[in-house]
């Protein structure tokens, strides 16, 4: 099939890219970054150079390449995020997910497209009650921290935009957080383990939130999955081990040769980083990846954080 990947140089796209075009899909790749031309063309892509948020850019990308299948992977996060100001700092992946939707799709309906998959986030936004684990069809947080409640409306935006298009097969995939190669949090580094290391990544209070993982490659294998055979809907695309902060944090800590965690209690964490990073730290629900296992035929090969962090 010929795939147009949206943010295909980004730390998804650059493993999903090369997965697509091993499985014989003609791939194109959508970057605003005139210099990631040629990162495209090594993982196997055509470069399509274009503003998401230029609804005319898209449109032209999008009735040049006549894709069967559109991926979006857009986002816009890079350096430091400060919890203090979760919505300002996701301002920009906000745009993304609403006005880029929005055009991608209006652009796909055009020509005609098979599907539409999307990315969207299983780390914090289910609804803080009931049990640890949540599935897709568990509702979403109806009272977000202050500072999240931008960022979570932009991710309802994109669901039901997507899966509301009647006119494709729009599928959403709720990854858990990222780790591995050229992710914030690896063996090898990254922003987050860098952190880790050096202690400034406290558990807050009791550490009850409870965090789902998924390793960067085993997301871009679902992402396949979902672009060859997914069905409109929502698909959690985590590990098989929602794990609370207090588990993984200090068992990660181990695995990068660091010293445990300090703990602060959660008057502090409040004070020192706000809202939101309270709520993540002692509130937050993991995710169930029973359905994607079930739809899209899909196994993480990192079943756990665990085996390939600690």
């Amino acid at each position: 099939m010929r795939v147009l990947v949206a943010g295909a140089a980004g730390a998804l796209g650059r493993h999903l890219v090369p997965r697509l075009v091993a499985a014989g899909h003609d791939v194109a790749g959508l970057t605003r970054s005139p210099s990631k031309r040629e990162l495209l063309l090594d993982l196997g892509a055509e470069p399509l150079i274009a503003d998401a948020l230029d609804p005319d850019a898209v449109a032209q990308a999008v009735a040049q390449t006549e894709p069967e299948v559109i991926v979006h992977e857009l986002t816009a996060l890079s350096g430091s995020l400060d919890l203090r100001h979760f919505d300002r700092d996701f301002a920009l992946t906000n745009r993304l997910r609403t006005e880029a939707t929005d055009h991608l799709l209006a652009a796909g309906h055009a020509v005609g497209i098979r599907r539409f998959v999307a990315q969207s986030y299983a780390g914090w936004p289910f609804a803080r009650r009931g049990g640890p684990v949540k599935t897709e069809e568990d509702p979403l947080d109806p009272a977000p921290a202050g500072p999240m409640r931008q960022t979570l409306d932009a991710i309802r935006y994109l669901e039901d935009a997507v899966t509301g298009a009647s006119w494709t097969e729009g599928i959403v995939l709720r990854y858990g957080g990222f780790y591995g190669p050229g992710t914030s949090l690896g063996i090898e580094g990254g922003e987050h383990a860098e952190m880790i290391r050096a202690r400034k990544f406290p558990i807050v209070g009791d550490g009850a939130g409870v965090w789902s993982f998924v390793h960067i490659e085993d997301a871009a294998d679902a992402t396949v999955a979902a672009v060859e055979h997914g069905r409109r809907g929502i698909y959690n695309v985590v590990d098989d081990e929602p794990a609370p902060v207090a588990e993984w944090l200090p068992a990660i800590a181990r695995g990068l040769g660091a010293k445990p965690p300090r703990r602060v209690p959660l008057w502090l964490g409040r004070v020192l980083a706000g809202e939101a990073a309270a709520v993540m730290m002692t509130e937050v629900r993991g995710a169930s990846n029973a359905k994607a296992k079930r739809e899209l035929g899909w196994r993480p090969r990192h079943p756990s954080w665990r085996q390939a962090l600690a």
